[in-house]
């Protein structure tokens, strides 16, 4: 029943994906080969969505079936408490949290950034066809405030293709947030062999911290910064939103900004944090269903598959509010992530301790 309700799932959120993107797809002037390695690319991402979701229904089912059919007042007048006759069930979940965290960590991720890579390409290869020899794949309006070395970015456009920066302007400040050089160049790249980046056709300037006044200005055809290391696909990917970026994209981004107190990244950390508590899902499914599910034989199935839906909808809700709050910086972000899992396992707690 998991399984045929994963296959289910994933192909509703198979036919939501192609309603998507599809026609922009055609568009493209991508083939059919690349459409078909393009979804089956994708859909690997949707795991982590589809298996609670799944492991609720299948579990509401198959217990819902024992109850019917009277075979858990069976095993429970054999003298078996609650947990050892779930104690299977609770097995299960101990396995499928491990499932959810290989998910997480490796499957997902690997998928998000995989897709998201060929859907570039294909944009890519269209533009190439639409403007030969252009700049393509161009990003405007870049900024980055590297606040552990004090520096700030400003790039005009940047090619994800020929990654290349145009019309970069890169300030250095002292403690107290000052300007004390500039360097402008028309264009820059990032060598990610030696970190450092070369900027050609441009002009470096040295300030008065105090005074704010330019001192000296020197032009330059080519030079390389080798203590300018900020990677490029770091900046590009804080100008994203946290639900378009895998979990190891979002574990760089709270690793890099964490201890600069960037109010930005407040978001990343909630996300991020989600993602790990979400591992704990099954044993939280568990905590909802099998209470409703085991209850008393004058008490109708239905009734306990009611609320047991209603109570993940509810947790659904809660996680939702608690981003929302963590999102805005009103709670800390590790609270925001765990906060709606705590309050299920504290429901889950005291249904059981109702059960006889």
């Amino acid at each position: 029943m998991l399984a045929l309700l994963i296959a289910a799932t994933m192909g509703v959120l198979m036919m939501s994906a192609l309603y998507d993107n599809f026609r922009d797809l055609v568009q493209l002037g991508v083939g059919a080969g690349d459409i078909l390695l393009y979804y089956g690319t994708l859909m690997p991402s949707y795991l982590s969505i589809v298996l609670p979701l799944s492991m609720l229904l299948s579990l509401l089912f198959v217990l819902s079936k024992l109850h019917r059919n009277n075979e858990l007042t069976a095993v429970r007048s054999a003298g078996l408490n609650v947990f050892a006759t779930t104690r299977a069930l609770w097995l299960a979940g101990l396995v499928l949290c491990g499932v959810s965290l290989l998910l997480n960590a490796r499957i997902v991720p690997a998928a998000v950034e995989a897709s998201r890579s060929l859907l570039d390409s294909f944009q890519y290869r269209a533009e190439a066809k639409a403007t030969p020899g252009g700049s393509l794949g161009l990003i405007s309006s870049v900024a980055f405030d590297n606040q552990r070395q004090n520096r700030m970015w400003f790039i005009n456009r940047y090619s994800r293709f020929t990654q290349t920066a145009y019309g970069v302007t890169v300030s250095e400040l002292d403690k107290q947030r000052r300007e004390k050089t500039r360097l402008m160049a028309r264009e820059a790249r990032y060598d990610p062999k030696r970190r450092a980046w070369t900027f050609t056709q441009g002009r470096e300037m040295w300030f008065d911290p105090e005074q704010g006044q330019l001192q000296r200005t020197v032009a330059f055809t080519e030079k390389t910064v080798p203590h300018f290391t900020e990677d490029p696909r770091l900046m590009l990917l804080f100008d994203r939103k946290p639900t378009e970026l895998s979990f190891n994209e979002l574990g760089r981004i709270v690793d890099y900004f964490s201890a600069e107190d960037n109010p930005k990244v407040v978001r990343y950390q909630v996300r991020y944090y989600g993602l790990l508590a979400d591992t704990l899902g099954p044993l939280i499914i568990l905590a909802i269903a099998i209470p409703f599910a085991l209850s008393g034989v004058r008490v109708s199935p239905a009734v306990g598959v009611s609320k047991s839906i209603g109570l993940f909808f509810a947790y659904y809700l809660l996680a939702n509010f608690a981003t929302l709050l963590g999102g805005k910086g009103l709670i800390d972000p590790l609270w925001a992530a765990v906060m709606p899992n705590l309050t299920m396992i504290g429901v889950g707690t005291y249904l059981f301790g109702r059960m006889r």
